[in-house]
């Protein structure tokens, strides 16, 4: 039956109301943001790449106004960072906390046996991958990669000292991967935390370290380290000169030293499972916004860092392969919990 038009003009202001609520109830949803204060865990010591990369985020964000509630990071590097991995286990649904991840996401569960997997967290963003590089102190003899590989096979079984970032995780597993390549052994001694193992290389206090170059960039631009060659299959792009005389792109690769070693590590956030998707949504893009400031460029340049960004499905799977490449290394380093 038509409807009359007194109806029609009743009919009328219900369906715009419910049209209105339709459109309100849609833009709440995609409108989510954090109502607190949104905690930044790091799984290390401070002063390392996690760490500084963590707080140039929170001072980007307060910075920029990118958000309206406070980041606050806190480092919590206990059990090879299993203390800071299980806090956002145990917050379930809880979305006003973050993790900053390093590849101690997967070398401390299998290292330690602490019941704790990626898959206990949800992936937000990879924001880059962090280079490695072999670092003496400048006051050394050590020129080139092939000048150290020759003093350390020269040496005495244990004789040479490598510094590194906690014990079975990446820096000793490239550690493991030299011993290989070069038929000798080393000495390893963990520290807390990237800064430290600089600060303990510029006291010589050990003869060498894997630093990622964030790590090390003050102490190099100072003229206190000297970087021999990096982890990567290719030099470091970055052209603009650290020293007077050298750049990231000038430091050769670790292979054209005959040393057939590459390593990259992961820097992604990821957030505690059951989370709202619309949350994560929120800091995917509030990481775009981050990643298009000039200060996130210039610590990308100092730190000579691999731009890959990835989100979703494509981050989730890049995960899940390095999740296997790690068990592989881990158990060729006899690294694996029993």
């Amino acid at each position: 039956m038509p409807m009359t038009t007194p109806l029609k003009r009743r009919a009328a202001p219900l369906v715009a109301a419910a049209a209105a609520l339709a459109l309100f109830s849609g833009a709440a949803q995609a409108a989510w943001e954090p109502t607190r204060n949104v905690e930044f865990i790091v799984p290390a010591g401070t002063g390392g790449g996690a760490d500084q990369m963590a707080r140039m985020i929170q001072g980007i964000v307060a910075k920029h106004n990118l958000m309206k509630q406070t980041m606050v990071v806190i480092n919590k590097a206990g059990g090879a960072g299993g203390e800071g991995f299980l806090d956002i286990k145990n917050s379930k649904g809880n979305p006003h906390k973050l993790v900053i991840t390093l590849s101690n996401l997967f070398t401390t569960p299998m290292g330690t046996g602490i019941p704790f997997s990626w898959k206990d967290m949800t992936p937000v963003a990879m924001l880059a991958l962090d280079e490695f590089v072999l670092w003496v102190n400048a006051e050394s003899p050590y020129k080139t990669a092939a000048d150290y590989v020759k003093a350390v096979k020269a040496a005495p079984a244990g004789q040479f000292k490598m510094g590194g970032t906690g014990s079975k995780q990446e820096d000793q597993i490239i550690t493991v991967a030299l011993e290989k390549a070069t038929g000798t052994k080393m000495t390893y001694v963990p520290y807390k935390g990237g800064g430290e193992v600089a600060v303990q290389l510029v006291g010589k206090h050990v003869d060498s370290s894997v630093n990622n170059p964030i790590e090390a960039v003050a102490q190099w631009r100072a003229g206190a380290l000297r970087p021999l060659c990096v982890f990567d299959k290719q030099p470091l792009p970055v052209k603009d000169k650290v020293t007077t005389d050298m750049a990231w792109a000038d430091i050769p690769t670790c292979k054209s030293a005959g040393l057939d070693i590459d390593y990259l590590m992961l820097r992604g956030v990821f957030m505690p499972s059951g989370v709202p998707k619309d949350a994560v949504d929120y800091y995917v893009e509030l990481f775009k916004k981050v990643r298009a400031t000039p200060e996130w460029a210039q610590l990308m340049k100092d730190g000579a860092f691999n731009q890959s960004f990835m989100t979703g499905a494509d981050y989730t799977k890049w995960v899940e392969n390095e999740e296997k490449r790690h068990r592989d290394l881990m158990q060729a380093a006899g690294f694996l919990a029993k």
